[in-house]
């Protein structure tokens, strides 16, 4: 299984992903991570994105791309894996899919986490009495506002992703603001559903070739279908000999009958002469 989950900061996608991980034995990619853990493995492109990383810039996304591209050819991967924070814009999508497509793989499905905003703020703001209720630090994502600069930039960037995927028909929408069993459930029912059908297509595929087989003897059926020409041509040649013999008896046997009628009138009137 290969996905993408969508939705904007606070929908949930950390939690969903965690129970894709579990269930189905694959591995969570999260762009961030990857970076940083290329950077501490100081491998070539580590290297060069702590040089990025270091001047505060963004890295390129080819960079992204082909840390990617070396995390998902590892072991642990071969299941399948769930991209987190990538792709955000429709140039990384793009990128993502050249390079799925050099290695011979596609993503199965995006889930879009759909969510109220309003209710999303509301949430950051309930977690952060109870954070102060309890004594405890707040993190660093629990501030409304940031919160609302969050939400702004990610509907600029992901709305013409989603219509991306949309238009390639892998996009999958999930209400993300249900129960976190039901969102579960949602997510396990999508991809459930397109095996059923992929099955039910095998066997459709499978029904089509034995037509397929049994239509050797059918390219025969014009040797037999000759017969009716040799019919026709026998008729011809029937209808050509019945046509001789009915020449030949009609022309016995009208000329018979007309003889055989003249002849009587004939003898008669010379008898009748005769008597005379």
């Amino acid at each position: 299984m290969r996905l993408i989950l969508l939705g904007p900061p606070g929908a949930g996608k950390g939690t969903q992903a965690q129970r894709l991980v579990a269930k189905h034995g694959i591995v969570q990619l999260s762009t961030g991570d990857m970076l940083r853990a290329a950077v501490k493995a100081g491998t070539p492109v580590g290297l060069t994105v702590k040089d990025i990383m270091d001047r505060g810039d963004l890295c390129p996304d080819d960079i992204v791309v082909a840390i990617i591209a070396h995390r998902i050819d590892e072991p642990d991967a071969k299941n399948g894996f769930i991209l987190d924070g990538f792709p955000r814009t429709v140039a990384q999508a793009e990128a993502l899919d050249r390079m799925l497509r050099d290695k011979g793989m596609k993503l199965d499905g995006v889930v879009e986490l759909k969510v109220d905003e309003g209710s999303l703020i509301k949430r950051i703001e309930s977690r952060i009495k109870q954070t102060l209720a309890l004594g405890e630090a707040l993190r660093k994502d629990d501030d409304p506002e940031v919160l609302k600069t969050r939400l702004e930039a990610y509907r600029r960037q992901t709305a013409p992703l989603i219509e991306y995927y949309r238009d390639k028909g892998l996009l999958r929408a999930v209400d993300g603001m249900a129960p976190i069993d039901d969102v579960t459930a949602a997510i396990d029912w999508i991809f459930a559903a397109p095996q059923k059908t992929s099955t039910k297509a095998a066997s459709s595929r499978k029904s089509q070739e034995k037509p397929a087989k049994k239509a050797a003897p059918a390219t025969a059926k014009p040797k037999t279908k000759a017969a009716p020409k040799k019919v026709k041509a026998g008729s011809k040649a029937a209808s050509r000999s019945a046509k001789t013999v009915a020449r030949r008896s009609g022309g016995t046997s009208r000329p018979a009958a007309r003889k055989t009628g003249s002849k009587p009138v004939k003898k008669t009137a010379k008898r009748k002469a005769g008597r005379r």
